[in-house]
């Protein structure tokens, strides 16, 4: 597949600009950034040998065939001379002006920032055009039509660089072209990037679609005659042509909806253009009586257009000799929308402030979505994060309910009212209480479907979202918001646990009769903090807040003898009859200060490795079972506890621990759980999975065997980068 070939001139570009933009005053500011460009790219070739003045003229053109005003044209023209030529913003802005160098810098790639990977760099570039589009709607249709040509020429590149390309356009470009309403530009990028990424299947699906061409060409012209007598002996005024379906369209229907070539009906498609609305109904009138309608299939996207502008009536009919006709009925004006959509609807009328603004307003009016994706543009600081929102939001967005007042928001497949809470403002979303859909009460997770109309019941003594909301919201941009107030929450908890946590230390130290203003700070307690592998003096407070660390452990270390009720050191020698000085270990490698002869083990409930933070506790009859200090079966026990440590001259050893992992039920999750175990060189004992009372998500429980924590922490963080795996941590028996 060639890239359409076309010799353009100036002149070309002046003359088409003439039929809609006369004043001498536009074609010389298009003459001027021409010329100007034509100067700065003049050493300067395409891949294809081609001078890169080429490129930009057919930027220009195609930019003028949709009817942009002149400083639309003109930044067309010059988008690449800030990035490539070197030409600086004041530059610019002295030889044209403020608004057309805006317009360039908004279209120009990023340039001279370093990023960790590709993925982040594309992420950033795209968000910095997206909010430019947010600002100014002529920004995505210059960069829009600047990948047209691009992928018209793309056969000039490498195969890497081809696919690289034609996947970021099917899965950026593609879709802003649609929802902008601009169906020529989206269906021949689609087409572009079907043929490089899928070129077996693009040359396939060409093959069945050119083998049927001259049968399926004669029953549209049959069908297209009996249709206009029909019509014309009516008195009505129309045009009538027939349509072809471009390839990635069947390809998709094909994959995504499982049909055979043969079963995608509108390969047979015809068009009729009318005067006005009226007539578009009457046409339908005439067709209904004379050929049946296919049940299901009649659509009136004039009454309720689609998000991005388009207008029609649909209906599929059998003709005469059995064959599947769709037929569209629109008006003249529908069909310059959906094919040039946003572009054929409004043109800028370049000039003054004022009337700039008013121009974008227009816009906001006309396409709902645009309004609340500049909303989403700017609450939106991750790049990472905008471009997932940007994906699932507003590109797979096919669902559109209303508000009681008739606002439209469109929403995603399985949205809930939850989702369509935050779209109208996050403070709604955190304060939702309930939902009501078409005059029901109805749970915060129904699916919504078009057409509902959605009401949110809010409380202002609402205690905003919990977890579980997580699970019921589609949209990136409501877990987005969830997440934050859930961390904020954290934080702001975390904070009164703290200061719990050091109140109760105080007020131990003073039931011990020690000076805790003397104590707090010194190197004394830090050595103590740091023993438990706690880094700094708040993970100490919320450590004991939360009982992952017990006070006579702290005490212990301290080496302060309490008044009543806990072992020290001398109870323990009395009580196992050892030498004070001795210290001991056992096999599972863990040392016991003054005790001596004594059954020691690790517990099986929290399951503790080397490098984990550990405590003694002295069971009856079975000696010292260890614990991770965060162990839930001891966060009660006081009296009890001995300080114990791992012995660090003791050679690697092997411990088994249970790890729990939450992901979505799929084909072969076991096996890769598997390989991630083997990759990292650890033992695994025994593997446990099922599927959740939700259908979706799957339980895995692992026992692991690893030779320390940071080794187990080495196997953890590869198993969370598993597809589908939501969650990975250690279990507790």
């Amino acid at each position: 597949m060639q890239g359409k070939k076309q010799e353009i001139t100036i002149q070309a570009i002046l003359d088409l600009v003439k039929t809609y933009y006369p004043d001498q005053d536009s074609l010389d500011l298009i003459s001027k950034a021409f010329k100007y460009a034509n100067e700065k790219h003049k050493d300067q070739f395409r891949k294809s040998g081609e001078p890169y003045i080429v490129h930009l003229l057919n930027v220009a053109y195609i930019l003028a065939d949709l009817k942009l005003g002149p400083k639309a044209i003109a930044a067309g023209l010059l988008h690449d001379v800030i990035e490539d030529c070197g030409v600086s913003r004041e530059e610019m802005v002295k030889e044209f002006d403020e608004e057309i160098t805006t317009l360039v810098e908004s279209v120009t790639k990023i340039g001279n920032i370093e990023f960790k990977d590709e993925k982040e760099y594309m992420a950033v570039n795209h968000r910095k055009i997206f909010i430019a589009m947010a600002k100014d709607i002529r920004v995505i249709l210059i960069k829009l039509v600047d990948r047209l040509h691009n992928m018209r020429t793309l056969q000039f590149m490498s195969e890497i660089k081809q696919k690289k390309i034609a996947a970021e356009t099917l899965d950026v470009y593609a879709p802003i072209a649609h929802r902008l309403g601009i169906s020529e530009i989206k269906n021949e990028l689609e087409d572009l990037s079907f043929y490089y990424l899928y070129p077996d299947k693009y040359y396939e699906i060409a093959h069945l679609v050119e083998i049927r061409k001259a049968e399926r060409d004669r029953q549209v012209l049959t069908m297209i005659k009996d249709i206009t007598e029909l019509l014309t002996k009516n008195g009505l005024k129309f045009r009538i042509f027939g349509r072809s379906k471009h390839l990635y369209s069947i390809y998709k229907k094909m994959t995504t909806k499982n049909k055979r070539f043969d079963e995608i009906l509108d390969l047979h498609a015809i068009r009729i253009v009318t005067s006005d609305d009226v007539s578009c109904y009457e046409v339908l009138g005439y067709i209904h009586a004379k050929y049946r309608p296919i049940p299901g299939r009649l659509k009136d996207y004039i009454a309720m257009p689609k998000m991005n502008m388009y207008q029609s009536l649909h209906t599929t009919i059998v003709g005469e000799e059995g064959s599947i006709y769709e037929v569209q009925i629109r008006t003249e004006e529908m069909d310059a929308i959906a094919e040039k959509g946003v572009a054929a609807h409004w043109r800028y009328k370049e000039g003054n402030k004022y009337n700039q603004e008013r121009a974008q307003k227009e816009i906001e009016e006309r396409l709902s979505w645009f309004k609340d994706f500049g909303a989403l543009t700017q609450e939106s600081k991750d790049a990472d994060e905008y471009m997932d929102i940007l994906t699932h939001d507003v590109f797979e967005a096919n669902v559109y309910v209303m508000s009681p007042k008739g606002r439209v928001i469109d929403l995603p497949n399985g949205a809930t009212p939850l989702d369509f809470a935050y779209r109208i403002h996050t403070e709604i979303g955190h304060s939702t209480v309930g939902a009501i859909v078409n005059n029901v009460l109805v749970p915060l997770n129904t699916p919504l479907k078009t057409g509902d109309v959605v009401s949110i019941r809010t409380s202002k003594q609402s205690n905003g979202p919990s977890e579980d909301w997580l699970k019921i919201v589609k949209t990136a941009h409501a877990k987005s918001k969830i997440r934050n107030f859930l961390q904020k929450k954290e934080m702001d908890d975390r904070s009164d646990t703290i200061e719990k946590g050091e109140h109760l230390f105080r007020e131990e130290c003073k039931r011990r009769e020690i000076d805790d203003k003397e104590l707090i700070g010194s190197k004394r307690l830090e050595s103590v903090f740091q023993h438990f592998a706690i880094n700094n003096i708040n993970d100490f407070y919320y450590a004991i807040a939360v009982k992952s660390l017990a006070m006579p452990a702290i005490f212990e270390k301290l080496n302060i003898q309490q008044k009543k009720g806990i072992l020290d050191s001398f109870s323990l020698e009395r009580m196992f009859k050892s030498n004070q000085s001795k210290k001991t270990f056992s096999k599972s490698g863990i040392r016991v200060s003054g005790v001596d002869s004594m059954m020691i083990s690790l517990a099986g409930c929290c399951t503790p490795v080397p490098g984990d933070s550990i405590v003694g506790f002295i069971t009856k009859g079975q000696g010292v079972k260890v614990h991770r200090t965060d162990c839930v079966n001891i966060k009660n026990e006081t009296k009890r506890l001995i300080n114990v440590e791992w012995d660090e001259e003791r050679k690697e050893g092997k411990y088994e621990v249970k790890l729990y992992i939450l992901a979505q039920d799929r084909s072969f999750l076991i096996s890769d759980i598997v390989t991630i175990i083997n990759q990292c060189k650890a033992g695994l004992v025994a593997v446990n999975s099922t599927v959740n009372e939700d259908k979706i998500t799957a339980s895995t429980y692992l026992n692991v065997v690893v030779t320390d924590s940071e080794h187990l922490q080495t196997v953890i963080a590869n198993l969370k980068k598993i597809d589908n795996v939501f969650e990975v941590h250690r279990a507790q028996s």
